[in-house]
């Protein structure tokens, strides 16, 4: 089984190369999904085991990932999936880390609706939230799969073949035959899209987990899905991404939709997501400015956040926490440190 810290090495390369990303020309949106889901490799990965979908109401549905890296056991499955069921379809949110992921998705939504797929939204470039989409042009060629355009571009820009080659390499080949399988329409801060009965909102708020991470609401359901802004008793990779930024998208959030039930793409939903996870970020990088103002460093930001009281709270109950604390107190030193100029 690969050790978590060599799992955590090639996101770490990939999220440096996609942050110095700049300057991007749109691509036309021609530029079709069904471009890139050629048919599928003669060789092909092993079905994914199924996991029953979760309901949260009566339209709402997540196939709720259980805990960990991509893995040979696993299969690559490690982020949740939720779909919709509308009047013009079923919407599914984040597809899964590769084509079988999607498959077995599919098995879940047809346990509830035989409807269509009306679309595919995807959160943000990991991925973990993406690959599956190529399930879903097999299923119909025609659907529009929507994103920001940060996404979309760092996708078509090599990092969906480093997603690919990263999810075989971490599966052991469980993942073949996936393509990449990129969006192909781009949303922004504030669009609607109206499925009938049901419309999704878009929420930008700029960087956060990613620079290019939306949230969904269902509008007049309080029902946001955040994609990896904030995870359940996990702790998101922040590589690319701010601590500042992330209190800004959670500021902004829970204005636009106070009381929500919040879902994560880690973990299970809850009214609590991001009060929990602020806490705990609000711990870490607060120590870290503690650090910056008394020049204590790195190694000063990393004791001050183990002994803070609210990183101490969830330090027991999130997972990947002892792993990750060094690099999260450096990080978020590096941002304090910056911000301070």
């Amino acid at each position: 089984m690969q050790s978590k810290s060599s799992a955590l090495l090639p996101r770490r390369r990939f999220l440096q190369t996609v942050g110095t990303a700049t300057g991007f020309t749109v691509l036309p949106l021609a530029y079709a999904s069904r471009v890139f889901a050629e048919e599928n490799s003669v060789i092909s990965g092993p079905k994914v085991p199924d996991i029953a979908a979760t309901k949260l109401d009566e339209q709402v549905y997540c196939v709720i990932s259980p805990w960990g890296f991509p893995s040979v056991e696993n299969q690559g499955m490690m982020s949740n999936v939720t779909f919709v069921t509308t009047q013009k379809g079923v919407v599914v949110i984040d597809s899964g880390a590769s084509r079988q992921i999607g498959e077995m998705v599919l098995r879940q939504i047809r346990k509830v609706t035989p409807s269509p797929i009306a679309a595919v939204i995807n959160t943000h470039y990991h991925g973990d939230h993406w690959l599956g989409n190529h399930a879903f042009v097999n299923e119909n060629p025609d659907v529009p799969i929507y994103a920001h355009e940060k996404t979309l571009l760092a996708i078509k820009t090599g990092q969906g073949q480093f997603w690919t080659h990263l999810m075989e390499r971490s599966t052991h080949n469980a993942t073949l035959g996936t393509v990449v399988t990129p969006p192909n329409k781009i949303v922004a801060h504030g669009d609607v899209l109206d499925f009938g009965d049901t419309q999704i909102k878009v929420h930008f708020y700029g960087t956060a987990h990613t620079p290019s991470d939306i949230s969904l609401e269902l509008v007049g359901r309080k029902i946001v899905h955040v994609g990896d802004v904030a995870m359940d008793n996990r702790i998101a990779f922040m590589d690319d991404g701010s601590f500042r930024g992330t209190f800004k998208n959670y500021d902004a959030l829970e204005a636009a939709v106070p009381g929500a039930l919040w879902v994560p793409a880690h973990g299970n939903p809850g009214k609590q997501v991001l009060a929990h996870n602020r806490e705990l970020f609000e711990g870490i990088y607060q120590s870290a400015e503690k650090a910056v103002q008394d020049m204590s460093g790195q190694e000063g930001a990393k004791t001050y956040a183990l002994a803070d009281p609210r990183v101490q709270k969830y330090a027991p109950i999130t997972k990947g926490f002892d792993e990750n604390i060094g690099k999260y107190s450096s990080l978020a030193y590096l941002e304090a440190e910056s911000a301070s100029f």
